[in-house]
């Protein structure tokens, strides 16, 4: 036998339906502001990347280089840290082990400008530093 619902209990039905379609919005809303923020990260990863790599074009040599070492390093750092804004905790450990591969680069690039025992220590120690 079916049971008739009082106003009371209609009105806190309705309220309820109202707050789960809020919540759904609400959580739409929160993956697109993410999404956004990851490709305007992005953007501004790919421009500083451009501008460094600009900068580097008077260098020469191993300077020259680690410069654009250094700008790559960089670049793969934000874009790492802007993938980890858009995804979970697993994201954010992929973003740290890509930005130590990329220091990691950079270190062993500036250790090309040394020889001998000191190039060895110098590539010893980046290797040490950044894990690898």
């Amino acid at each position: 036998m079916l049971r008739r619902l009082t106003i009371p209990e209609v009105i806190c039905a309705g309220v309820l339906c109202m707050f789960a379609i809020g919540s759904v919005n609400a959580a739409n809303t929160a993956e697109r502001d993410r999404k956004n923020e990851f490709k305007a990260a992005v953007a501004r990863a790919d421009a500083d990347y451009k501008a460094a790599k600009d900068a580097c074009k008077p260098k020469q040599g191993n300077d020259r280089d680690v410069c654009l070492k250094e700008a790559k390093a960089e670049h793969v750092k934000a874009t790492a840290d802007a993938k980890a804004l858009l995804k979970s905790k697993d994201a954010k450990a992929d973003a740290r082990e890509d930005t130590m591969v990329a220091q990691y680069k950079v270190a062993k690039e500036k250790c090309d400008a040394l020889t001998g025992d000191a190039k060895d220590a110098c590539a010893k120690d980046a290797k040490l530093k950044y894990h690898q």
